[in-house]
């Protein structure tokens, strides 16, 4: 069965021969191989293009920014995993990975969606009225507006300004950012609530600006906090907590079933 119009698998990524490894068109232990940052190479691979100075210096800020937030549930889901079966190292970074979506990792695309939305449909017009319009789309329809609000920082997200610092001073276009900081000025209006701008607004307003593909802006927070959960579970080697997170699940549950005639806790 066909599925789709090609029948031949296609990359431009890379390809080798017996003497030479191509990576996006450069020979990789001539050209790339400590010649090159991780996060400029990152961006090669991705783009086909090596970043502008503005563009390697907003991507290696915004991977340093979300790759470590604490025992988040995905790291106790990876750390939990590691306890039970340390030999697959791999399983454990990819449990904590599987853990990331909608509300955890994930809103920062969903967030570039939302503002890029409101950056396209502005062409020409008042953002601000553009900004108002899609909030209140996205209010009668129930939608959470992504990117706005924490549960611990009430005052804006120290990262967002440290964000946008660096991609001002790199002479990136902060056009996503004036959105983003717009969007903010409404909310208390519109929602009634102080919705503070978190990371996960920051990222895709400073990444869009560096022309950062909108499709692989969820691609960014999980590279990042891979690397994070590389260190726990290295920690996880020599100070073992895994089982007591386990623990403290069990020892705190609340059992509101039946039990059979006669049965204690």
């Amino acid at each position: 069965m066909q599925i789709g119009k090609e029948t031949t698998p296609r990359t431009s990524i890379s390809t080798s021969n017996a003497d030479t490894i191509v990576v996006r068109g450069e020979d990789l232990a001539q050209d790339l191989i400590g010649k090159i940052g991780f996060t400029d190479y990152f961006y090669l691979l991705l783009t086909g293009s090596r970043p502008s100075n503005a563009a390697s210096a907003v991507l290696n800020a915004t991977l340093v920014a979300i790759a470590e937030h604490g025992l988040v549930p995905s790291v106790q889901a990876s750390r939990m995993t590691y306890a039970a079966a340390p030999e697959a190292l791999q399983g454990a970074v990819a449990a904590g990975i599987l853990g990331c979506g909608s509300v955890i990792l994930g809103a920062s695309e969903s967030c570039g969606v939302f503002l890029n939305a409101i950056r396209q449909r502005a062409q020409g017009q008042d953002i601000e009225s553009v900004a108002r319009e899609i909030i209140t789309q996205y209010r009668s329809e129930r939608r959470a507006i992504p990117g706005y609000g924490h549960p611990l920082h009430k005052v804006r997200d120290p990262r967002v300004s440290a964000l946008f610092d660096v991609a001002r001073q790199a002479g990136a276009d902060m056009s996503f950012v004036s959105v983003a900081e717009t969007v903010e000025s409404l909310l208390p209006e519109l929602t009634g609530k102080p919705l503070m701008l978190n990371v996960s607004a920051a990222i895709p307003a400073v990444l869009l600006g560096v022309g950062f593909p909108l499709s692989a802006l969820k691609g960014v927070p999980l590279l990042a906090r891979t690397a994070g959960l590389i260190a726990h579970l290295a920690e996880e080697t020599q100070t073992p907590i895994g089982f007591a997170l386990s623990y403290q699940a069990a020892r705190n549950a609340v059992y509101e079933g039946e039990t059979p005639a006669g049965f204690v806790e």
